[in-house]
């Protein structure tokens, strides 16, 4: 306990501080807590008139910050400190945006707000909402601030604080582009708060953010204002990552659960962790984790509900869901039950009940009743909102979850559970990174709620105890620019700055500053290479001649002999590949390499198909597989011919046993007369290379006692020229990138008429400048070629479908259209793209999206009145119906590029008008709940 000289040295220092920060004193009584010392100190950086970015973990409480930037604007404080005295006065009503990355984010944001200053002083502008948007707190997306600052839209007069929420978000390879647009575009009057989760280079990020915006404190903090305890669950079994907090800093996993660990893998590999079921005869261990009911059960009887389980597969949230309910499950009372029914009754009203029983509303509910819910992004947006809403208020104890939650709106838990420490990033399965891992089980841990936090991952004989403990000690995440020029961003600052201006603009982005700094290690690292250099050379001079002419001798000798033996093995495997080609059934083979070396009897050739031919074979150790060209070093030789059953079951046990009998029984030898090495021969034959070789024999230094002592420095010098050479490229190729890119955009543009000779902007690029899409360019030239004029709204749906959409995995079939109209308004659109995709690859610019027709079905069927069920269905996916949610995130972009097209000078006035019907046409039923909600 502090001594009463110590209170009162606190209070004092407490009093000067509230006359020297009189706005955050004022603040800070109304907030019902403590400032922590990261917030005060950020906080009173903005009211000294600084920006500030501020770092810190998940639910530390980085939001406060933003909300005193909105609480300076009502309050009337000048953003910066007054000019010079005699300078015009500051208008006491400032205005503060506060920008989010998703538009759930921006709803939420706006209640809390409304709910503390009023609806009156607090506006919301998305992409699909606008309420208030002359007021003096806007909270918005970051797209719509970025819009608003292309169009010099007169709501930014006034503007004295920008909050960036989530400002990581710059990382995000599709939309990050526009949080740098934002900074580098904003007023200079215009204070910037930057809030960011946790990264390693925050004062890189910060340097940057000096230079185009001006003064910037960098207020970091690594502490959790709720302890997170890590965990690993093994079988039935819970351990301690770390033994204390000491052992978490030096990544020291718990002794204990390394040994448990290590012995059931010993015990798997001995095969005792295989069951007794129908599985036993299978080889290889076979490891049963706990059961996800048997999770969640034991989550609730230790008292660590609520509880969020991460679970990366759509399928597998909802599967959770159902193992879940057929186990019995229920962790809701009477009166928590009788609250969710309610809640969620007043949520669906506007839902036609057909159309809830095709989004398996009633399954749904059963689970919420008992306290039990899925949420990614295939559900219906009303369905995830009331199990946020049904989480926060605890009433909702257990929710299985994609990564997608982590990224969205605050909804902490007092446990997380990782099933898997791998996830599918849209291309393929790739480990979490430290990054993700934070981002994930940084929602363990409700502050005012939880004394602790807890994270608990599943184990598998696949995870590393030691693995995990790195994930959840590393703090190396450092935030990367992902910003590139556009299109629709070239011909916006070519139209607001001029064309060298807007150069200038691109080399001050974050991405060119990253690309600068490390230019300056590589251009260190080009210089100390070229010193080492020089000392070879000296190392390896010799007495007898140019020893640089005798080791070039050298190396085109090696190069020879090594691009010989890569055609002998071009002509290997052509003649592998020849020979399967030739395989009939009942062939009996000899397969000379590999897992599955020695005699095989041919089942199904596969000849007649693309790419390599891959017969099904049987070997006589009872392996029925396909075989390639790659497990053949000499072709396939035919040795004899065995009969094969017509309907031969290569699955059956007792069929593969009696036809691999028969294969032993043809009396060949396993492995056959091994053959010599590669003949020497073919390549002494080679004129070239008998004549470097004579070369060689006849230089002075070739005789040379010490010959070898100096090839070596010469290899030593010829590897460090090649690295340098590499790296002088990496030099020339980082720096001034962005400019060249933006070079060649604006060619192009100039070239299709969008950009004058002379840099100016035409009509056509004007009417680019308002298009806001991926395919800005593509879209442009739609409109330009007239190819969606004369559809009906439908159509017209359909048709712009395929320039927004994509799937979420490839689909090798390309999807069928509706005939007429549709389709050719498709064709054409393709054929633009062809055109753009050919001017892009001859200027080296990154590659316009390909369209995808996958959509053009569903959107059509809606548009003209279809009913939801049927609408689904036509989904072009590999899984079967279209989820509804990607149903609804799709429909919404559709409507956003059509409500452009309603609004575009280089629209005719009818295919206006067809927008418009198309809008009023899509926006039904579940649309229109959706809509009406946001």
């Amino acid at each position: 306990m502090s001594s009463p000289a110590e209170r009162y040295a606190a209070a004092r220092r407490r009093a000067a501080q509230a006359s020297q920060f009189p706005a955050l004193d004022e603040f800070a009584l109304d907030l019902g807590f403590d400032l922590d010392d990261f917030q005060r100190e950020a906080c009173q950086a903005l009211e000294r008139g600084s920006g500030v970015l501020v770092c810190a973990p998940t639910g530390a409480g980085k939001t406060v910050v933003g909300e005193f930037a909105v609480h300076l604007a009502l309050r009337g404080t000048p953003a910066r400190p007054a000019a010079a005295e005699g300078a015009p006065e500051t208008p006491t009503r400032r205005k503060c945006f506060y920008t989010t990355p998703i538009k759930a984010l921006s709803n939420q944001k706006y209640h809390d707000l409304v709910d503390r200053y009023g609806a009156e002083q607090v506006g919301l502008l998305t992409g699909d909402n606008a309420i208030n948007g002359d007021a003096p707190v806007v909270v918005m997306t970051t797209e719509v601030l970025r819009n608003m600052l292309y169009a010099g839209s007169a709501t930014l007069e006034g503007l004295a604080y920008v909050v960036m929420d989530e400002v990581h978000y710059l990382a995000d390879r599709f939309r990050g582009g526009v949080w740098e647009e934002v900074i580098i575009h904003l007023p200079a009057s215009v204070t910037l708060v930057s809030l960011s989760a946790t990264v390693s280079n925050a004062e890189e990020f910060a340097d940057w953010l000096v230079t185009v915006r001006g003064e910037t404190a960098v207020v970091v903090s690594e502490h959790r204002p709720v302890p997170l305890w890590q965990h690993m669950l093994v079988g039935k079994r819970m351990f301690d990552l770390f033994h204390d907090a000491d052992a978490a800093r030096k990544h020291d996993v718990h002794p204990e659960l390394l040994r448990y660990t290590r012995d059931t893998v010993r015990r798997l590999e001995l095969g005792e962790g295989r069951s007794a079921g129908p599985g036993a005869g299978r080889r290889g261990p076979r490891w049963r984790g706990p059961m996800r009911p048997d999770i969640v059960d034991r989550l609730d009887r230790e008292g660590l509900l609520p509880a969020i389980l991460f679970i990366f597969s759509r399928a597998g949230c909802a599967a959770a869901v159902q193992q879940c309910l057929a186990a019995g499950l229920r962790l809701t009372s009477p009166d928590e039950r009788a609250e969710i029914r309610r809640v969620v009754e007043s949520r669906v009203t506007a839902i036609p009940g057909e159309d809830l029983t095709v989004l398996g509303y009633w399954e749904w509910l059963d689970g919420l009743e008992r306290g039990l819910a899925a949420h990614h992004a295939g559900m219906l947006p009303v369905f995830k909102e009331v199990v946020e809403e049904l989480f926060v208020r605890g009433l909702v104890k257990a929710v299985f979850a994609t990564e997608t939650l982590a990224l969205g709106i605050n909804m902490p838990a007092r446990c997380v559970v990782l099933e898997r420490l791998v996830k599918f990033n849209g291309e393929a399965h790739v480990d979490l990174t430290p990054g993700e891992y934070t981002q994930l089980t940084g929602r363990a841990g409700r502050r005012g709620i939880d004394v602790e936090g807890h994270a608990v991952v599943v184990w598998s004989p696949e995870t590393d105890p030691r693995h995990v403990a790195g994930l959840a000690s590393t703090r190396t995440y450092p935030l990367r620019s992902s910003f590139r020029p556009s299109y629709n961003m070239a011909v916006n600052l070519v139209g607001t700055v001029g064309a060298e201006p807007a150069r200038a603009l691109l080399e001050s982005s974050f991405a060119q500053f990253q690309a600068d700094r490390s230019v300056v290690g590589l251009a260190r690292q080009v210089q100390r290479n070229t010193e080492t250099i020089e000392a070879y050379g000296v190392e390896a001079a010799c007495h007898h001649g140019d020893f640089d002419e005798y080791f070039a001798l050298r190396v085109a000798i090696a190069d020879r002999e090594r691009a010989i033996a890569r055609q002998g093995q071009t002509q290997r495997k052509a003649a592998a590949v020849a020979s399967l080609e030739r395989l009939r059934v009942g062939d009996v083979i000899r397969v000379p390499s590999g897992r599955r070396a020695g005699l095989a009897v041919v089942l199904d050739p596969a000849t007649g198909g693309f790419g390599e031919p891959r017969p099904l074979v049987l070997t006589q150790d009872r392996w029925a597989g396909r075989v390639s060209p790659g497990d053949f070093t000499t072709p396939a030789e035919v040795l004899a011919r065995i009969r094969v059953p017509k309907h031969f079951n290569h699955r059956s046990p007792a069929a593969r046993r009696d036809l691999a009998a028969e294969v032993s029984g043809t009396g060949l030898d396993r492995h056959g007369g091994r053959r010599g090495g590669r003949s020497r021969q073919a390549a002494g034959e080679d004129h070239r290379l008998s004549q470097l070789r004579t070369e060689l024999r006849h230089h002075p230094c070739h005789a040379c006692p010490d010959r070898e002592e100096h090839a070596r420095w010469a290899e030593r010098r010829r590897r460090l020229e090649k690295d340098t050479e590499e790296l002088r490229q990496r030099v020339s190729g980082r720096t001034g990138s962005l400019a060249r890119t933006f070079d060649r955009i604006v060619a192009l543009l100039t070239a299709r008429g969008y950009l004058s000779a002379d840099g100016g902007v035409t009509d056509a690029g004007r009417m680019l400048g308002r298009i806001w899409t991926e395919a800005d360019l593509l879209v442009a030239e739609c409109l330009r070629r007239g190819v969606w004029d004369g559809l009906s709204p439908a159509e017209l749906a359909a048709a712009v479908s395929v320039v927004v959409f994509e799937a979420r995995r490839d689909v090798d079939e390309r999807a069928s259209l509706p005939r007429g109209p549709v389709a050719d308004a498709v064709d054409e659109t393709l054929k633009l793209w062809g055109e753009i995709e050919a001017d892009e690859a001859n200027r080296g610019l990154t590659v316009t999206r390909e369209p995808d027709l996958g959509f053009a079905w569903p959107i059509y069927r809606w548009a003209r009145g279809e009913a939801l069920a049927k609408v689904l269905a036509s989904g072009h996916e590999i899984d079967g119906e279209m989820p509804a949610g990607d149903f609804v995130r799709w429909s919404r972009q559709v409507v956003d590029l059509l409500g452009q097209l309603a609004d575009s000078g280089g629209a005719s006035a009818d295919l206006r008008s067809t927008a418009r019907q198309a809008i009023a046409a899509v926006n039904r039923g579940v649309l229109a709940y959706h809509f009406s909600a946001t």
